[in-house]
């Protein structure tokens, strides 16, 4: 895992407004029924990555206008919350995402709210490049914070490992310092390792006959 000085790593210098994937109507990247755009490249190589491949810059394919107005056409659709900026590390991507975020915010005002997932934290992006604290200013929530594999938990909401926040950023902004989103409830207990149990009523065991 990589830990940046304060404006360390610009999205000018590492950024080719590259896509790695763009999923709609999803359920699991926010509040709600989203829209998620997954941008390419990151530099933070949290152990435990789930996608590694997304770490590459040039990974997937180039950001274009069609995408752009297909995202805001599917946000258009009542039932859509928002829409959520993953990677890749969204704030090495600044170009591409305040091009959406921007349009979004056009279209839209704040009808839709707008989640951002990066490995930076909320105190370290407030110390970073304009081009960062612009995005920071205009998105609602940000899940915040590397992935730290020692510190793995099935239960949190939203979340891969326990440092990481779930962040409301008016809240944040008017308090003057990190406010956890409110509505964050994490798991009691996870049933991923919970095993059916085996049922042998459908077995049929051979018979011995009578002699």
């Amino acid at each position: 895992m990589r830990n940046p000085k304060p404006k360390e790593w610009q999205a000018k210098e590492y950024s080719q407004n590259y896509i790695a994937d763009y999923k709609a109507f999803n359920f699991v990247d926010g509040e709600g029924i989203r829209n998620s755009l997954y941008v390419s490249g990151c530099l933070f190589a949290c152990e435990g990555c789930f996608n590694k491949a997304v770490q590459n810059f040039r990974y997937g394919t180039p950001f274009t206008q069609e995408l752009e107005d297909r995202i805001i056409e599917d946000l258009r659709h009542d039932y859509v919350q928002g829409l959520t900026l993953l990677g890749g590390e969204p704030f090495l991507n600044t170009t591409v995402c305040l091009k959406v975020v921007d349009r979004v915010r056009a279209e839209f005002g704040h009808s839709k709210d707008i989640w951002s997932w990066s490995g930076y934290t909320y105190e370290e992006l407030l110390l970073e490049t304009p081009d960062k604290l612009e995005l920071l200013s205009k998105i609602d929530i940000l899940v915040d914070g590397r992935f730290e594999l020692s510190k793995r938990n099935l239960n949190l909401q939203f979340r891969g490992s326990s440092n990481q926040r779930i962040i409301d950023l008016a809240a944040s902004r008017e308090q003057g310092k990190a406010v956890i989103w409110a509505k964050c409830k994490d798991a009691e207990a996870s049933y991923e390792q919970i095993k059916k149990p085996v049922s042998y009523t459908h077995l049929t065991l051979p018979t011995t006959p009578y002699v």
